[in-house]
């Protein structure tokens, strides 16, 4: 490479010295890029240790409202049992009733009407069955024949002076 100088001579260049220029400039080059390279990782480290700590504080929220739920429906779970609690003492199972003194109900799908008669005796109760009177004790079965096609029975599953639980079931007599 060869320039003209203003004396009107050509000049020669040191090819090192351009060798040097050339690495010193990359050199440059190459610091420029990573201090932009670094605050641009920094500002996205940043912005992540924001975003971790607003999903901290999220999270703290919505763990104190998920205990919030499970003490209400640890709650209602309580009522829910009481009122349970309560139906089994009036139904105590499937066609069970509590019957109590010269009280009648309408029970067997339509089918029976049955009633106490007066209070229950220390050996069993009085049983009012669609107009029949019936004596049973506890655990007793009395089956009443409805008509040809129907069937029902009332047992008397226990009773105490105030009242008696009497399971009454009707079914369709299976043709033999």
């Amino acid at each position: 490479m060869t320039e003209k100088a203003e004396t009107g001579g050509t000049v020669r260049r040191n090819p090192l010295l351009l060798i040097g220029l050339s690495v010193l400039i990359l050199l440059v080059g190459l610091g420029v890029g990573f201090v932009l390279r670094a605050r641009l990782d920094y500002s996205k480290i940043m912005d992540a240790t924001e975003l971790v700590l607003q999903t901290r504080s999220e999270n703290q929220k919505l763990a104190a409202q998920l205990n919030e739920v499970r003490a209400k429906a640890a709650a209602l779970q309580t009522q829910l049992k009481g009122v349970q609690d309560a139906l089994d003492a009036i139904m105590p199972a499937k066609n069970a009733y509590n019957v109590s003194p010269n009280q009648s109900l309408t029970v067997g799908d339509g089918h029976l009407t049955i009633g106490l008669v007066g209070a229950p005796a220390n050996e069993g109760v009085n049983i009012n069955i669609n107009g029949q009177q019936h004596a049973a004790a506890a655990g007793d079965i009395i089956h009443v024949a409805l008509d040809p096609s129907t069937t029902c029975q009332v047992s008397v599953q226990s009773f105490d002076m105030f009242k008696a639980v009497l399971v009454a079931l009707c079914a369709a007599v299976k043709p033999q």
